[in-house]
């Protein structure tokens, strides 16, 4: 019976931690949709962090992720990240995440509306109970211009460094 309990509270630790980076990509998304507000976002990354958008930027530790938000402030006046298909595994203090998002976007520059899909691929680590992102990567799937669809064939240039 012992070595059920113990499984048990494994599983259920498991689960914790499962719940734990959910919220932690939660938060990520609100700090994306409030401004993407630079002061926020180091708080939930580690110092060592990697924030890797394909097309996009790599950036490498707190203060560049915080110049590369200002960056996103001022380029995105809106956006609503939705998340989900959330696929998490942990490892004791380490974890891997994969989601999809997909949303709306406005970009300042020609008041653009787009259409954004995204797979991020995520490490986290546990440190001092608390779990944090380690690298996040974004893969771009599609942008589209709102008023032409994904199938119109037109490339809005999100997905390339500008």
């Amino acid at each position: 019976m012992a070595l059920k309990l113990e499984e048990l509270e494994r599983k259920l630790e498991e689960l914790r931690d499962i719940e734990a980076i959910k919220q932690l990509k939660a938060e990520y998304c609100d700090i994306c949709d409030d401004a993407h507000d630079p002061d926020r976002i180091v708080g939930i990354f580690t110092e060592d962090c990697v924030w890797e958008g394909e097309g996009v930027a790599t950036v490498r530790g707190h203060a560049e992720l915080r110049r590369l938000f200002e960056d996103f402030a001022r380029r995105v006046s809106f956006s609503q990240h939705n998340v989900f298909n959330p696929r998490i595994t942990v490892d004791g203090d380490r974890a891997h995440g994969i989601w999809y998002l997909l949303g709306p976007f406005t970009f300042r520059e020609g008041n653009r509306a787009l259409w954004v899909a995204v797979r991020y691929e995520e490490d986290y680590v546990k440190r001092d109970g608390r779990w944090k992102i380690e690298r996040l990567r974004g893969i771009g799937r599609m942008a589209a211009p709102h008023e032409l669809g994904w199938a119109a064939g037109v490339d809005p240039g999100v997905f390339s460094k500008g």
